[in-house]
């Protein structure tokens, strides 16, 4: 073995300890979060939401609950005007920390192990392009590293743009964990070179903003399914309904149905002409590889039925029919479209993008 393999075979080596060691620290940061929730739990928000569900008469606006045989004014909840006509006027929640101190402080924690998990991750995908001297995404298990590194970024800087978004801490390193383990278990491939068609830049265009616009479309998705629970949880509320203890003690604490509904639109539209390049970009290197723009391959068209799904999901939103919920529909629908792009169409399909293997 040369000293050039040897080299490579290190660096792979140590971006695989790197790997690891980044699912250990974000398991740190899931027991962090999941610290901030069960201390947030017991803040006066969630005695407020069970009180203002449960036996009480409504005093000048202020409603009464019944305490210990008395009686105590609960504060006036601050209402949040939304843009939107029709909607509810009900207050953000606090967050997962529930507005109590060690509950922040447990959130707190759990930010900074995942800006460490992060770190070392990335470490590693580094390692990884330079054991192999070229774009880090060339199959599924370094798509996978590098998707999971891209998410946790954005997340990050939406936190460092101070966006009221640590509510998805939570989830987002849940799933990165197990988009880790499953890249580590089952898509775990060798360092090795790419197939000839691949050896161009626009591996680092075409793929690098399809591993960007997965991850951000996460984040979109994670928006869209908690703004489910969170209209689910104040239709129920409006109708007159008591939650369970579930909804009052988490759902009370997310943000409004109205804020993540804007938060899940604002992010798919944004990333959407992004989406719309990266097919263009594709379509370009295709050319360049096989000597045709569009040929049916499975991966081309479901790119391109994810492009539509995301792309009725706005021309939904826009139509005031369908917004709210059945817009939502559609975009966890184009979501799932984008999964399947991924994951069902590597692993289940036999085209030309199948020559990577996982």
């Amino acid at each position: 073995m040369n000293l050039a393999a040897a080299t490579n075979e290190n660096l792979a080596s140590i971006s695989n300890t790197l790997i690891y060691s980044s699912m250990a620290v974000y398991m740190l940061a899931f027991f962090a979060h999941i610290a901030e929730w069960v201390f947030g739990s017991r803040s006066k928000v969630g005695r407020t939401a069970a009180a203002l569900t449960g036996p009480g008469v409504a005093v000048s606006g202020v409603k009464i609950a019944q305490q210990g045989g008395g009686t105590a004014v609960l504060d006036r909840p601050k209402v949040v005007t939304r843009a939107a006509s029709g909607t509810r006027d009900v207050p953000d929640g606090p967050g997962a920390a529930g507005g109590t101190v060690k509950g922040d402080l447990w959130g707190r924690i759990a930010v900074s192990l995942t800006v460490v998990a992060f770190a070392v991750e990335a470490g590693g995908v580094l390692a990884r392009a330079l054991s192999v001297q070229r774009a880090p995404w060339g199959n599924m298990y370094e798509f996978s590293i590098t998707f999971s590194t891209v998410a946790v970024g954005a997340y990050l800087v939406l936190l460092a743009l101070r966006k009221n978004v640590r509510w998805i801490g939570l989830l987002l390193v849940t799933t990165v964990l197990l988009d880790l383990g499953v890249a580590t278990t089952w898509l775990y491939t060798d360092s090795a070179q790419l197939v000839p068609a691949l050896h161009s830049y626009w591996l680092w265009i075409h793929v690098s903003t399809a591993i960007f616009c997965g991850a951000v479309f996460y984040l979109g998705a994670v928006g869209t399914l908690l703004y489910l629970f969170r209209d689910s949880y104040e239709n129920k509320l409006a109708t007159g309904g008591n939650p369970g203890a579930f909804a009052r003690s988490v759902l009370e604490r997310l943000p409004a149905a109205a804020t993540l509904d804007k938060f899940s639109y604002r992010i798919n539209a944004a990333v959407f002409p992004l989406w719309t390049f990266t097919i263009i970009a594709g379509a370009i290197w295709a050319g360049d590889a096989w000597g045709r723009y569009w040929g049916w391959d499975p991966k081309e068209v479901w790119s391109f039925i994810t492009w539509v799904a995301y792309a009725c999901y706005l021309h939904a939103r826009a139509t005031a029919g369908w917004k709210g919920r059945k817009a939502a529909y559609l975009a966890l629908v184009a979501f799932g479209c984008w999964l399947f792009n991924y994951y069902g169409v590597n692993i289940f399909v036999t085209g030309k993008h199948s020559y990577a293997g996982v």
